[in-house]
């Protein structure tokens, strides 16, 4: 790779031990995919964060980083923690997982990272502009970023995305390229516009193209549509980026006349619902994954307003960031008759297979990953079927 002096520097251990392990690291991802040189980015967002997936070693990995004197120097956000920070006895957490998890969100907290815990930092908490060079961990978040946004990341991983936002430099390979953005297959859709749509559309995408770029047509997401199909389809498949006509930024480039096209329509929206859903009836319903938004706080509250929990046997879970949640104090007042509002955590990265086996959500991307990362059996429908299990 062609080094600047000053990386080289970096790299020799001239600017302390913490900058020298991120750009050893930074260095030898690139290697590997074949970049030729370093890129500047504006902004990072770190998974990594919970103690259930990083365990002991990686509080060991955060103890040294810190103790080197490693100090991000981007902008950079965090990923969901394993439990709300202040609830957690709510979500039947033990106090050594909680005391382990604290640390480490003290331990990013240290290195400058600011631990607003959420995997939908781009709706408020770190927003990249078109065009900027990013390095993002979280596989919903990247995707939207560089799709709904146009900004440009890689699928970086937890250590990967810190080492960036210590050096503020990536390798520039892959996504930061404009030949690697353009899609390879076009996505006839014929969905209904609701938000559990564009999660099995998502759902159905990934497992038909794994990681390719799909160029939709059919589709007007907004935010929350984005970030669910984002969401969908990273954990189906890895899809990384994605276009749709006439609502991302950078769709209008391509010529997509001589691409694949693969339709999806309602056998294949009922397959990819079929393949979700495991089991009929459940123990928790979490709802936000990713985090809810404002928008979608409203809506559930909404919903919800004048109805009552019936079903005292299944436990409700509202996930969403801090950051939202003290927006919307109606809305959370509305939403705790019926379960917690908790905040900077999800299902998916909490202990929960400890005191569940069977989990029903509204996200495939949570569908996904609640059987191989949770060990629970899972049910994927719309919030208002699963709020029928309950009234």
């Amino acid at each position: 790779m062609d080094l600047t002096r000053e990386e080289e520097a970096i790299l020799n251990g001239e600017m302390g031990e913490g900058m020298q392990k991120a750009m050893e690291l930074v260095t030898a991802l690139g290697k590997i995919y074949g970049a030729e040189d370093l890129i500047d980015i504006t902004s990072a967002h770190l998974s990594g964060a919970s103690y259930k997936t990083i365990g002991d070693g990686g509080l060991k990995y955060l103890e040294d980083m810190a103790a080197g004197g490693a100090k991000v120097s981007v902008p950079s956000t965090l990923n969901p923690v394993g439990m709300d920070r202040e609830r957690w006895a709510e979500m039947h957490i033990t106090r050594g997982f909680a005391e382990k998890q604290l640390r480490i969100i003290d331990l990013y907290g240290q290195m400058g990272v600011r631990t607003t815990c959420s995997c939908t930092p781009y709706t408020g908490a770190n927003v990249p502009s078109f065009g900027d060079h990013v390095a993002w961990a979280e596989s919903s978040a990247l995707s939207f970023v560089n799709s709904f946004i146009g900004a440009r990341t890689n699928r970086e991983g937890g250590p990967g995305a810190l080492a960036a936002a210590i050096l503020g430099k990536t390798a520039n390979y892959g996504l930061h390229l404009d030949e690697r953005r353009r899609p390879t297959v076009v996505i006839d859709a014929e969905i209904d516009g609701s938000v559990f749509s564009y999660s099995l559309l998502g759902q159905a995408v990934g497992m038909a193209i794994g990681s390719r770029v799909p160029y939709f047509r059919g589709i007007a997401p907004g935010v929350e549509e984005a970030k669910t199909l984002s969401a969908a389809m990273a954990a189906s498949g890895s899809v990384a980026l994605w276009h749709a006509e006439g609502a991302t930024p950078e769709a209008g480039g391509f010529d997509v006349s001589d691409l694949e096209v693969i339709h999806i329509g309602e056998p294949e929206l009922k397959a990819a619902y079929d393949k979700l859903n495991t089991v009929q009836d459940v123990q928790l319903i979490a709802i936000g994954c990713p985090h809810l938004t404002e928008k979608e706080m409203h809506q559930i509250a909404a919903f919800l307003k004048g109805k009552r929990k019936v079903n005292k046997d299944i436990e409700i879970w509202f996930c969403t960031s801090e950051e939202v949640r003290s927006k919307c104090p109606e809305d959370v007042k509305v939403m705790e008759e019926f379960g917690p509002v908790l905040a900077d955590t999800c299902m998916v990265v909490a202990p929960i297979e400890g005191t569940f086996q069977r989990t029903g959500t509204n996200s495939a991307k949570a569908g996904n990953y609640l059987p191989t990362l949770c060990s629970q059996k899972a049910m994927c429908r719309d919030i208002s079927a699963l709020m029928e299990l309950v009234m």
